[in-house]
């Protein structure tokens, strides 16, 4: 004789034990979440509170270093000024010294049997007129001339044979640009070559403004 066991009602009561297991595992694990987003929001509103003491400590520190930053850019603006103001008192010396220093050059760099006769200077621009033994003198005085620091763009404008006294000659005339060094006495160029023997170096004779 067979025993028949019914193990339907264990299978149901298994099932809800599984079914109360799992929610409340569910419910353990949403109230987790729920402490977990709390702590989170709680921090977070921590760290903005802190932030935003910390930008006002910021402002504080800001606004009680004004009052000097204010003066430093006073001092900065007083400097620009001066130093603007010495720009133009040094521009106004260098000019006031340039026809002096002009002269010097001009007899400096002017070739022996070469006698300078006039000058004008006008608006930046030079224009010297002279005498030579020859055309080679000429273009000797025109190279040296354009290696001066007060001078530039030398070019001939004319040259003429010419007899004075018996004695045949060139007159020419120079034009150049005047330049104006940032320091005349750093400017200055070293002297053309010693002259040949027994002869005069040339001068400016007269000037012309």
């Amino acid at each position: 004789m067979m025993l028949e066991i019914n193990l339907l009602p264990v299978r149901e009561e298994k099932r809800k034990a599984d079914l109360r297991q799992f929610g409340l595992l569910l419910a353990g694990t949403f109230a987790g979440s729920i402490v977990l987003a709390g702590m989170a929001h709680t921090k977070l509103i921590a760290d903005v509170a802190g932030t935003r003491s910390s930008l006002a400590d910021l402002q504080r520190e800001i606004d009680k270093f004004k009052p000097q930053l204010e003066q430093v850019e006073r001092y900065r603006a007083t400097k620009q000024a001066i130093e603007a103001k010495l720009a133009v008192i040094e521009r106004l010396e260098r000019s006031r010294s340039g026809p002096v220093h002009m002269l010097e050059e001009l007899s400096l760099h002017a070739p022996e049997r070469l006698w300078l006769t006039n000058l004008e200077a006008e608006q930046g621009q030079m224009s010297v007129k002279g005498m030579s033994l020859d055309n080679e003198l000429v273009a000797l005085f025109m190279t040296s001339l354009g290696s001066s620091r007060y001078f530039e763009n030398v070019e001939l404008k004319e040259t003429e044979a010419k007899e004075v006294d018996g004695l045949r000659l060139n007159a020419f005339q120079v034009n150049a640009s005047i330049v104006v060094p940032g320091d005349p006495e750093e400017a200055a160029d070293p002297a053309p070559a010693p002259p040949a023997a027994g002869a005069k170096r040339g001068a400016p004779a007269s000037t012309g403004r």
